[in-house]
């Protein structure tokens, strides 16, 4: 059979017109370790290291996603590599202390095997977190590599600065780490990924890609391997599309192996998929209106979700699988002064799974009276990143498609006129409504439940040979 590789051009890219660039000089870098830069690579890094007839770097920012296990880090080190043989100074940062080790160790190996001594050209810093690499040519030319932080950077000047893992980049680490660059005469910034999943705490990578797309300034760049709409994980044709490195190092059988329940996930993480948020931080009234089905689901597994609300509300929802989505619903709404007698029999039913509860002024209350009543149902008081989890999945599968619901007036009222408000330390949200004295906690119950179902796991039957 023929060699089948993917797709060496990006399916969505904003490139600068430029005639000349750096790139040819950081492949041959590169390739002199003994590694052998891929076509998109070597195609891309051209594309970054475009220079303009000043001389200057075309791109002052450049971002780029690609699906995991693609080697898209490889372009940064033949950057970095580049940067630091040419005088430049550089600073690495990461999401985890492990991934900036680890593109510490890929430099040092590509300076040494392509010519290099430690001691004579160039002396490191092997300290764990404070990793350092600097020429010893007397040019300044240093590589420093960190772990993200609100202050990191600050204080200190830099040419270059590589953002990676950026789709866990927050808005504060921005604006610690965006002024590091400017005193430079050629400044560059790179920021490289993966599309955000349900739980990345970042927004910089994804609202740049939407401005350089959608209104580039001029001085921008941005390319992807993507799809642009949920799409068929078995489509073997797409994954060639998304993967530019599938039949060079990464393998069919690999990707199949990735395939499970969780079809949104293989979207974002192996297809490339970019999940868009309303530009509001809230769900319009087409975006829930969209996912309304006739279709009843079929007796099968409940989840419920309860919330007490500071208005003085408790909520009750549930949740069920369907074939490929879930349906969600609102139960009812009634002030806490009634009691929980109301609540108890849907978590008699025999069919009901799990109950996430929500709320203090309540919920160890509720947790008594449930106990106190023989349900075997599992109770799960969540903690602040569950809560943060759940609303952040909930949208995910919400603008993906992947949840359905009929049509209830009182629950599309609390969806259609909520906004995000902040809980958490780590930029994560919650609901509040944008209505004075209407209550959000039939939304919030409905995400609850929503979590508990999206997240159960099947047990296996225990299968006996003989």
């Amino acid at each position: 059979m023929p060699e089948k590789y993917g797709r060496q051009t990006p399916t969505l890219s904003v490139i600068l017109p430029y005639t000349q660039s750096h790139g040819e000089q950081a492949v041959q870098l590169y390739n002199r370790s003994g590694r052998t830069a891929i076509e998109w690579q070597e195609r891309l890094i051209e594309d970054i290291m475009a220079v303009n007839s000043d001389g200057l770097w075309s791109h002052m920012k450049f971002g780029y996603a690609v699906p995991r296990r693609n080697g898209k880090s490889e372009i940064i080190i033949m950057r970095a590599v580049y940067g630091i043989t040419h005088g430049e100074r550089v600073l690495f940062t990461a999401h985890r202390t492990a991934t900036s080790h680890s593109m510490w160790e890929k430099v040092i190996a590509v300076l040494t095997k392509s010519g290099l001594t430690e001691g004579e050209d160039f002396k490191t810093t092997k300290q764990f977190g404070l990793e350092h690499i600097e020429m010893l040519d007397g040019s300044g030319a240093v590589i420093n590599f960190r772990t993200r932080s609100s202050k990191g950077g600050l204080g200190e000047g830099y040419d270059l600065l590589i953002i990676d893992e950026a789709q866990e980049y927050t808005a504060d680490q921005e604006t610690a780490l965006k002024y590091i660059v400017t005193a430079s005469e050629n400044p560059q910034t790179i920021m490289c990924g993966t599309p955000p999943t349900a739980v990345s705490a970042g927004t910089v990578f994804a609202n740049y890609r939407r401005s350089t797309v959608m209104e580039n300034n001029g001085e921008n760049g941005w390319a992807e391997w993507s799809v642009q709409k949920i799409s068929a994980v078995n489509d073997v044709d797409l994954w060639y599309e998304a993967n530019p490195s599938l039949g060079y190092i990464l393998t069919e059988r690999a990707i199949r192996s990735e395939i499970g329940e969780n079809e949104l996930d293989f979207n974002i993480q192996r297809l490339g998929y970019w999940v868009e948020y309303n530009q509001k931080s809230a769900i319009s009234h087409k975006e829930w209106t969209d996912c309304q089905t006739a279709e009843k689901p079929a007796v099968s597994r409940i989840f419920f979700g309860v919330k007490f609300g500071k208005s003085g509300n408790v909520s009750l929802a549930a949740a069920v699988k369907m074939s490929e989505r879930i349906f969600v619903e609102a139960v009812d709404c009634r002030p806490i002064r009634e009691g929980n007698f109301w609540i108890i029999p849907f978590l008699l039913n025999p069919h009901a799974e799990t109950v996430v509860i929500d709320g203090a002024n309540g919920q160890a209350v509720l947790k008594n009276d449930i106990e106190q009543s023989g349900s075997k149902i599992k109770i799960v008081l969540p903690r602040v990143n569950e809560i943060i989890e759940a609303n952040t999945l909930f949208e995910t599968n919400l603008f993906g498609g992947l949840i359905c619901h009929a049509e209830q007036p009182s629950l599309e009222q609390a969806v259609a006129n909520c906004e995000h408000r902040s809980i958490g330390s780590g930029g994560g949200f919650g609901y509040t409504s944008i209505l004075d004295g209407a209550d959000v906690s039939l939304l919030e119950a409905v995400s609850l439940a929503h979590w508990a179902c999206a997240n159960h796991k099947e047990k296996k039957k225990q299968r006996i040979f003989y």
